[in-house]
């Protein structure tokens, strides 16, 4: 026979689990310590809405491609390179990111300052089964440039009008709960 307070308590644990469902995201401005903790705590938010250059790059096939063409989609643009221990730690969780969050409304755009090392960077993805990247070149080291990064791995999180909301220097684990509230934040301040 089940316990009296079972029924009760189930309906409980299935109300608590709806709860997210029932709140938006917390707005990027609400997203305080409290929120912003672990690996994002670093992440510095933008004092407000930065618009970006045209920043052009390359694919894997060596094709030129646009931040503009992710335009409508929330970005969290990522430099690193194979020779970069912190970014090598970072790149599966990233990864995991973009699987969790799916392609329709948010891309990791992972973009690899891989020069003379470049024919690694399909190989380190085999190896670590990056399978939701996709892989991009910054030759000449243009847009790290254009964005004045000088740390790797730096993140930045681009919003849906190409408008950089703030960054991250060096790693974090992508994946984990802070890092999807504030990913989910940045794609609610689109709505």
């Amino acid at each position: 026979m089940a316990h009296p307070d079972h029924d009760f308590l189930l309906g409980r644990r299935f109300l608590l689990g709806a709860v997210p469902a029932f709140f938006a995201a917390p707005a990027l401005a609400d997203l305080g310590p409290d929120l912003l903790k672990g690996g994002v705590a670093r992440f510095t938010l933008a004092k407000s809405p930065k618009p970006l250059p045209e920043l052009a790059f390359t694919d894997a096939e060596d094709k030129p491609v646009s931040l503009a063409s992710y335009k409508g989609k929330t970005v969290l643009l990522n430099f690193w390179a194979t020779w970069c221990a912190p970014c090598v730690k970072e790149m599966p969780s990233l990864d995991r990111l973009q699987a969790e969050m799916g392609k329709e409304r948010f891309v990791v755009l992972p973009l690899s300052l891989d020069g003379p090392s470049r024919p690694k960077v399909a190989p380190f993805y085999a190896d670590k089964k990056l399978a939701n990247l996709g892989i991009y070149f910054d030759k000449g080291k243009k847009v790290l440039g254009a964005l004045d990064v000088s740390v790797l791995p730096t993140s930045i999180l681009i919003d849906a009008q190409g408008r950089e909301l703030g960054r991250l220097e060096g790693e974090a684990d992508w994946d984990k709960p802070e890092a999807v509230t504030l990913v989910k934040a940045a794609m609610a301040s689109a709505d």
